[in-house]
């Protein structure tokens, strides 16, 4: 096993160990799902990130992580769904960057 492999294995363990302690922890979530994402296993991504769009529907940059996961898949209909998501949430909470950086995204596979 490679070191690289190993201490994500080790990092997502000791997320999952907090998770269990906390299961609606969306900055847990988040970061499970990044590991999820780093190390390819995409629809384990996209589900942990649907869980905290789920819980927070505010955590925008959940949205644009999935969006990418969806990319990666080749899923490109979702992932434009995920951005637009993203966006309209970011739009209808005020944050005008978070709703911007989203769009770019979106633009860039339209």
């Amino acid at each position: 096993m490679s070191r690289k492999f190993e201490a994500m294995s080790d990092r997502l363990e000791k997320l999952q160990q907090m998770l269990a302690r906390e299961p609606n922890d969306t900055f847990l979530l988040y970061g499970i799902a990044l590991e999820y994402k780093k190390a390819n296993d995409l629809p384990k991504a996209i589900e942990h990130l649907d869980r905290v769009i789920q819980i927070d529907p505010k955590y925008f940059y959940a949205y644009h992580q999935r969006g990418l996961a969806y990319e990666q898949q080749g899923d490109l209909e979702s992932a434009k769904k995920s951005y637009r998501d993203g966006i309209e949430s970011a739009a209808k909470n005020g944050d005008a960057h978070a709703a911007e950086e989203i769009r770019a995204a979106l633009m860039m596979i339209e």
